[in-house]
Order: structure tokens, then C-alpha cells, then sequence
């Protein structure tokens, strides 16, 4: 969390040590555009839930989704959401946090499709849709098995609403443009993009983020510099 996160750097600082932060995240998925839109939308599913139920930092929590798609991909998206089976969250706490949330984006105006309701640590799927722009809902991590989705106009605009949060972890963009993917990609803040797909993360790959996703990066050749210290020994004669 960013609470612990910071926390953990104020100790190291005081000692003058070198932390790594992982931290939250508010992962962007944008569809720009497909050549099949079902395999898409499982793709944009297993971001959201394949992962603890939607309890991970580098699950996909805003779908954001050209208007030449959007009625098209919600109505599929909602539909394979709602037949998923949820599993419970972490605590009891975790599961009220998430309904809470979830009831001030309705409050807020956004649209809620859900079957049945929270018991314990279970909280079923959902997809919230309509989420005014700036509310709370747009900014937070709702972490557990419930989507938003956005509708935009254009990539300027689809980049826009990937960047209007305080995270910046991972993000994945969906389009049949080579060109345009490598384009978004470079303007999306974010410390790891993968097009065409979801969770290609790997052993041998950076993974970390930037804003209060944190510093630093794990795993790979980057990973391994972040843990040693750089020795500078020269013959001069």
C-alpha cells in the first residue's frame, strides 16, 4: 500500500539505505481498436480478475474504450463479468472497503451491474460504468473483482483518462495499429506497457512503476542493479 510504502521509505531514508516501492496501481486497459472483439474482451476479463480475484497491483482496474467499441464491449465485457464466479477477499475489511467505494461511485452517478451482494469476505463482480470524470471512483484502486469502464472519443482522449490518476504501475493498450500502439505507449505514465495482451510480465523483465506506484524496479538486469552498490577502482599508472 502507499501508507506502508511510505512509511518503509521514511525508515530508509532516515538510514540513509536504498528501497525498492511496488506499490499500488489503477492499471489502464485501452482498447483503441480490434479484429476480434471477444478475444478482447477475455483478454480485458483476465486483466481485471485472473489475478486474486482483482486483488493484485498490476491488475487491469480501468477499461477504457474507443465509442466506435464501447456498446459492443460492454455489453460482452458485463456479461462475461457477471457469469465469473467471485472468490473471497483477503479480509472481511478488504471486501467492506470495496463496497464502500463502490457505493459512492453509484452516489457519484456512475452505473453499477451487479448480481447479488456482499457477504463476508465475498464480494461479487461487478462493472461500474458512466464514472464522472474527476470523482473519487476515477482516481482510487478498487482493489477486487470490479471494473469501470470509460468511453473516449479519441487516443488523445484515451491517453488522458489513462494519466489522470495518482498511479502509475502497469497499462496495457489493445489496437490493430503497430504505429499507434508504440505511439501510446510512449505517452501513457506509466512504468510498464504491454500491447496486444495482458500479464507478459517475465523473470528477466523490469517490473515497477512511477507516481505512487513507487520507485525502483525489480527482477531483471535493472533489478539486480538496484540491490548492489557500484565500486569505482582506476590504475592511473
Amino acid at each position: 500500500s502507499e501508507r506502508a510504502g511510505a512509511a518503509v521509505a521514511e525508515i530508509a531514508g532516515r538510514h540513509l539505505k536504498k528501497v525498492v516501492l511496488e506499490l499500488g496501481g489503477s492499471d489502464p486497459v485501452i482498447v483503441l481498436s480490434t479484429d476480434d472483439l471477444d478475444a478482447t474482451v477475455e483478454d480485458a476479463v483476465q486483466a481485471r480478475i485472473s489475478l486474486n480475484n482483482g486483488q493484485a497491483c498490476n491488475a487491469g482496474k480501468r477499461i477504457i474504450v474507443h465509442e466506435s467499441l464501447y456498446d459492443a464491449f460492454v455489453s460482452k465485457f458485463t456479461s462475461r463479468m457477471l457469469s465469473t464466479p467471485s472468490t473471497p477477499l483477503s479480509s472481511e475489511a478488504a471486501a467492506q472497503s470495496l463496497e464502500q467505494q463502490v457505493a459512492d461511485a453509484v452516489a457519484q452517478g456512475a452505473r453499477l451491474a451487479m448480481e447479488g451482494q456482499r457477504r463476508g469476505a465475498w464480494y461479487p463482480t461487478g462493472v461500474l460504468t458512466g464514472i464522472t470524470p474527476g470523482s473519487a471512483a476515477s482516481h482510487e484502486e478498487l482493489f477486487g473483482p470490479v471494473a469501470m469502464v470509460f468511453k473516449v472519443r479519441d487516443e488523445d482522449e484515451a491517453v488522458a483518462v489513462a494519466n489522470d490518476t495518482p498511479y502509475g504501475l502497469g497499462s496495457y493498450v489493445f489496437t490493430t495499429d503497430p504505429e499507434q500502439g508504440r505511439r501510446v505507449a510512449e505517452r501513457i505514465d506509466a512504468g510498464m506497457v504491454f500491447i496486444n495482451g495482458v500479464y507478459g510480465t517475465g523473470p528477466e523483465l523490469p517490473f515497477g512503476g512511477i507516481k505512487r506506484s513507487g520507485y525502483g524496479r525489480e527482477l531483471g538486469a535493472l533489478g539486480i542493479d538496484e540491490f548492489v552498490n557500484k565500486k569505482l577502482v582506476r590504475t592511473v599508472r
